[in-house]
């Protein structure tokens, strides 16, 4: 196999959080358990992706609060937090927490537009201001001005006998310089880098009226405008989130369940679909020397040197260890990878 263009830095992995809506417990375990599992394996970060109505985490912030009490070391991140569903002033103080008791490790990554099914959920989310909440990348910089504790008030910082802050507390500093915007447009791209934020891509882009539909060379263009338009240039953070399924240690059974599983997801991705012409990418299975290669052949991948793997939603959680297992051991070697101690 050629070398790498370059090695992998860090490797991380995604998952949704499923539960049983009749055990909500179990589910919530179970993916704390994954995080402390993805520690000893020596992954740099675990990511938790939000799930609103759904029976999956509601609430990644709350779950990593929890989470940064079970390690000590691997970055704890939310890929993605739509902001539609935030109070930006609320979330920045709930984020400075967990970052404090973390010890440094939350990696926010922050999205923007419409909720989903925003004509079923905006009476109960705005039932007053549903006409005239801003949803415009707005809505970030609000964000990223409460983490880095610029004022929020010039109102006296004592009233009687109490005293108060004119910044979001506690106040974290660092936090600042890790948080993410998901984006999957040329335009999103251009516009977390013109910004100075980290650009967290995933299994989905956005193509633009004259793209190929070419998952892996549209998002590496995407890549690359991000680098341009960022102040830190080729420095700038791109973390890449494809599915990827290492098959080296699975039984006969799962990996018949894995190859049908991607084989189910494979018609979406030969062409753009719906109104905003989304195109996916295909999930990539096979044994860690395959994956390597059709990795090392992915133009997005060439461009990048973090990834955070994304599990598919609806394994069990003994495929989850095996996957993560082979991932840490097998396919992250073979990138370049090494674990982290």
């Amino acid at each position: 196999m050629p070398p790498p263009d370059r090695p992998l830095r860090r490797m991380g992995f995604l998952t949704i959080g499923l539960f049983d809506p009749a055990d909500p417990r179990g589910g919530h375990e179970a993916t704390l358990d994954l995080i402390a599992l993805g520690e000893e394996l020596g992954f740099d970060s675990a990511w938790l992706r939000h799930r609103h109505l759904q029976h999956g985490i509601s609430s990644p912030v709350a779950v990593l609060a929890a989470a940064s009490q079970r390690t000590r070391r691997i970055a704890l991140g939310t890929a993605v937090t739509p902001l539609a569903w935030e109070n930006p002033l609320r979330l920045a103080e709930d984020l400075a927490t967990v970052d404090v008791l973390s010890g440094g490790r939350l990696n926010p990554g922050v999205s923007v537009g419409p909720p989903m099914r925003w004509d079923v959920v905006k009476d109960a989310l705005y039932p007053a201001t549903a006409d005239v909440e801003d949803f415009s990348y707005e809505r970030v910089r609000r964000l990223v001005d409460h983490v880095r504790g610029v004022p929020v008030t010039d109102a006296p910082v004592t009233v009687g006998a109490e005293e108060f802050s004119d910044r979001v507390q506690p106040h974290s500093p660092g936090l600042a310089d890790r948080l993410w915007y998901g984006g999957g447009s040329m335009r999103s791209a251009r516009w977390a880098g013109e910004n100075g934020l980290n650009l967290l891509t995933s299994s989905v882009i956005t193509l633009g009226p004259d793209d190929p539909v070419d998952f892996a060379q549209v998002q590496a263009a995407q890549v690359r405008a991000f680098r341009d338009a960022h102040p830190a240039g080729p420095a700038a953070r791109v973390s890449q989130g494809l599915v990827v399924i290492p098959t080296d240690s699975a039984t006969p059974d799962q990996r018949e369940r894995y190859t049908a599983y991607a084989a189910g997801r494979l018609p979406r991705t030969r062409a753009p679909q719906g109104p905003a012409g989304l195109l996916f990418a295909p999930d990539l299975v096979g044994t860690s020397e395959e994956l390597a290669a059709q990795l090392h052949a992915h133009a997005g991948f060439r461009e990048v040197d973090e990834v955070a793997f994304a599990l598919p939603f609806t394994f069990e959680h003994a495929d989850y260890v095996q996957i993560l297992t082979d991932m840490a051991t097998r396919l992250g070697p073979a990138l370049g990878w090494s674990p982290a101690s």
